[in-house]
């Protein structure tokens, strides 16, 4: 009776459906035999023909006795994603089915259709008794693959061992299917190589899933191997599988030779290969080839503009990028997703951010806007352009984010100096089901590092080693920095001692070495790098040098600059600023002044070094003199120039003239700093005007910090007033309660004032507080080393070396 019903719902579908298209189908269909009905079914394109082509098939009693128009009916409709009409197909027919023919075909449709049923259908075939044949298993292991089922597989690789199923090759082939999907590398070439018979998927398998896996050198030799012993040719598959591992391995010369290949064997006119060579040179370097290989193109597709434009960007032709995206548009085709966030970065790094708007726009229009990937590259294109709250807007309207948008997210807060909010999204993530992976805390740690959130920054440290991150190179190069801008070089050179390390990780805490006193580490460092065969760049050069003038070591200062003239570096404006501050800290303003003549191109950092080095040697006109330059040279003051000319006004005594600066200054909306401030209390003070000085302090719009109070004290020792110092040195004690120098300098002046017990009651202060003096150390250069000693102590010595 149910058949009968089911029977008369598929016939009445099927003539409600029932269209004069159609009708040559149902005129044939009468006519033919059960042969051509199977033909008929194969070949329904659309899931209206299937269901009349069910239901004449039911009508004629074709079904449901016929096993292979129902295997085939089933098929048909996993492909379009009925699977509960293929189970009820399969449900009727089985009783007429003595083999595993039918139930091969289950297997294989809820695999098409993309229906993992717990290997339900493949369990109840076994404990029915119906023995799997050679084709159950390649159904079977496939299912096992496409839902990462190892140990289900491993069974079933069991089974088919007992049954003698191990030599066939399309079981095998399967189960390097299943083992590469898995990630058993080691369990893949087994399998191949226990395989007594192979054909050329088997070797493109094993090419593909070491691909996949990240083991390039591996699926190279099997290509290698491929064509040298097993006497198979590669085919299509094989070439789209080997390509991008020479991209992966930067080996074009093996490119090259399987391009040659192509070409003899006829296959570079599938647009497929043509692709892939696109794509391989691209990522060799060789834009050359790319585009030759690209214009030669017989046929293209989106994928052949999508290769072309990405591997361009990807060699950093930014440009002529732009240029194939345009050409593409004139083409006629639409660019779609994977072109749009192609390019975007390519506008990113030209800086073209109006037309990266243009690109947003467009996105909207066609309505991919919502595509993640899109969306995540329009991120990272407003985060680059400082537009913070529009990146926000586009990530909070992703409706399904994955972690590329958080990490973009984390980012673009980082990035634009949103500290806080960084460190705030990255602790929201695990409310969202997303988890912060290597690239986030990536993203993370300079946020602490310029915040200098000691506390999170070692949680973060923390998760890396639960997470067993700890050996990520990029990760521990971010780690060190963020110790090293905390000012814990201690736990930084910890991090240090137990990683990898590059040229990063070297600059990282040669920088950080320079800017304390233990500069002569930063030199080690140097030296080190040289000796381990790794090449200096311009933050290398720029330490050290910093390092030298820190220690005054005049000679080693030298050689380093002589190499970097050397290797042409000297030009670099980086580097050259770092020059003119060595020379000028080293008292040769003569060299300083040499060396600013003959840059190229100058910026505000090279005239401030230049204005700083004339005012604290006492050259107050020289120092004016080349701030009005500056000015007539046309480039911008800065709050650091401010910091410069009101240095050297203080030191000359130029009391009118520093006020003028200070009041130009906030006229050309430059805001005063506390370290403005501090310039000016040092400017009133050391001229005696000890009261404008206090009235400036308190009426200041910001806390007065230590720099300000420690000018003020330096004033009242010139002048004697005590009284005011007092104030002044409360505030320092409360400010910075380690800082030995303070206390002797107000206990002294407590001494010249003939105060000898405040000046004892400073001094117990100061031991209660365990605000230790540093001991003297000096500097005494011989021949190529520098010696570096203090009182009662060993003499030590240390080999810097230029490069």
């Amino acid at each position: 009776m149910l058949l009968r019903s089911h029977a008369r719902t598929a016939l009445s579908l099927g003539l409600s459906l029932y269209k004069p298209e159609a009708h040559f189908l149902f005129t044939k269909a009468n006519h033919q035999s059960h042969i051509n009905l199977l033909a008929i079914s194969s070949d329904c394109k659309s899931l209206y023909q299937i269901k009349q082509t069910h239901a004449f098939a039911i009508q004629n009693g074709f079904l449901p006795t016929s096993v292979s128009l129902s295997a085939s009916l089933i098929l048909r409709y996993a492909a379009f994603q009925e699977p509960n009409a293929a189970i009820f197909l399969f449900e009727q027919t089985t009783s007429y089915c003595r083999t595993a023919f039918l139930w091969n075909t289950l297997i294989r449709a809820l695999s098409v259709a993309r229906i993992h049923d717990g290997f339900t259908t493949y369990n109840r075939m076994v404990r029915t008794g119906v023995r799997p044949d050679d084709h159950t298993f390649p159904f079977a292991l496939k299912a096992c693959a496409d839902n990462m089922e190892l140990q289900k597989g491993m069974e079933i690789h069991g089974s088919l061992f007992k049954l003698g199923f191990d030599t066939d090759v399309f079981v095998g082939n399967t189960l390097l299917l299943l083992y590469g999907s898995c990630g058993c590398l080691g369990d893949v070439k087994k399998a191949f190589d226990e395989m007594p018979e192979r054909d050329t998927v088997s070797w493109n398998t094993i090419i593909g899933m070491f691909s996949v896996n990240g083991c390039y050198v591996e699926a190279l030799d099997s290509y290698y191997e491929m064509i040298s012993r097993s006497g198979f040719k590669p085919n299509p598959v094989s070439i789209v599988s080997v390509l991008p591992v020479c991209g992966c391995l930067a080996g074009e010369v093996m490119a090259r030779l399987i391009h040659c290949y192509v070409v003899k064997v006829g296959l570079d006119v599938q647009v497929t290969i043509s692709n892939a060579l696109v794509d391989v040179y691209g990522k060799c370097g060789n834009v050359r080839a790319s585009r030759q290989v690209f214009d030669a193109m017989v046929e293209r597709n989106e994928v052949s503009w999508n290769t072309v434009i990405s591997s361009l960007a990807y060699t950093r032709n930014n440009m002529e990028a732009l240029d194939m995206f345009r050409l593409m548009i004139a083409a006629g085709l639409t660019p779609n997703s994977i072109a749009i966030s192609s390019i975007l970065p390519v506008l990113v790094e030209l800086e073209f951010f109006n037309l990266g708007k243009e690109i947003h726009g467009f996105s909207l229009r066609m309505g991919v806007d919502s595509d993640v990937f899109i969306a995540n590259s329009l991120i990272d294109m407003y985060a680059k352009s400082s537009r913070p709250a529009e990146a926000s807007y586009l990530f909070h309207n992703i409706a399904e984010k994955n972690i590329v948008s958080w990490n973009a997210m984390v980012a673009n807060f980082a990035q634009n100096r949103l500290e806080l909010k960084a460190l705030q999204l990255v602790r929201e993530m695990p409310i969202h089901n997303e988890f912060p992976n290597s690239v986030t805390l990536t993203n993370v740690l300079p946020a602490c590092a310029r915040g200098h959130f000691l506390r999170p920054g070692k949680e973060i440290h923390a998760r890396i080693i639960r997470k067993g991150l700890n050996f990520d190179l990029f990760l521990t190069n971010a780690l060190t920095d963020m110790y090293a801008k905390c000012g814990c070089l201690n736990l930084a050179q910890n991090v240090f001692n137990i990683s990898f390390r590059d040229e990063v990780s070297y600059n990282i805490l040669i920088v950080g070495y320079s800017q304390t006193s233990d500069c002569s580490e930063s030199l080690s460092l140097f030296s080190e790098m040289r000796l381990l065969g790794m090449k200096h760049d311009v933050v290398s050069f720029m330490g050290a040098i910093s390092a030298c003038a820190n220690l005054a070591a005049i000679k080693q200062g030298k050689e380093i600059h002589g190499v970097t003239i050397r290797k042409h570096l000297h030009t670099h404006l980086f580097v050259a600023n770092s020059i003119l501050d060595f020379y000028t800290r080293s008292g040769r303003i003569d060299l300083a002044n040499k060396i600013f003549d003959r840059l190229p191109v100058k910026d505000s950092a090279s005239w401030n070094t230049l204005i700083l080095g004339y005012g604290m040697l006492g050259e107050v006109d020289t120092a004016i003199n080349l701030f009005e330059a500056m000015r007539e040279d046309g480039v911008g003051y800065d709050p650091v120039s401010y910091i410069a000319i009101l240095t050297a006004c203080s030191h000359g005594g130029l009391v009118e003239k520093g006020k003028k600066y200070f009041d130009e200054m906030q006229a050309h909306s430059v805001k005063p700093t506390e370290m403005h401030y501090a310039c000016m209390v040092d400017l009133l003070g050391r001229a005696g005007l000890m009261e404008d000085a206090v009235k400036l302090i308190k009426n200041l719009p910001v806390e007065p910090d230590a720099n300000i109070w420690g000018a003020l004290l330096g004033a009242c020792r010139i002048y004697g007033n005590v009284e005011l110092g007092a104030w002044a040195a409360e505030h320092l004690f409360m400010l910075k309660p380690q800082h030995c120098g303070y206390y002797i300098l107000l206990s002294n002046m407590y001494a010249e004032a003939g105060k000898w017990d405040e000046a004892s009651k400073v001094r117990e202060l100061m031991k209660s507080r365990e605000a230790k003096k540093n001991p003297g150390c000096s500097w005494v250069q011989t021949r190529d080393e520098v010696q570096d000693f203090v009182v009662n102590d060993r003499m030590k010595t240390f080999t810097p070396g230029p490069a």
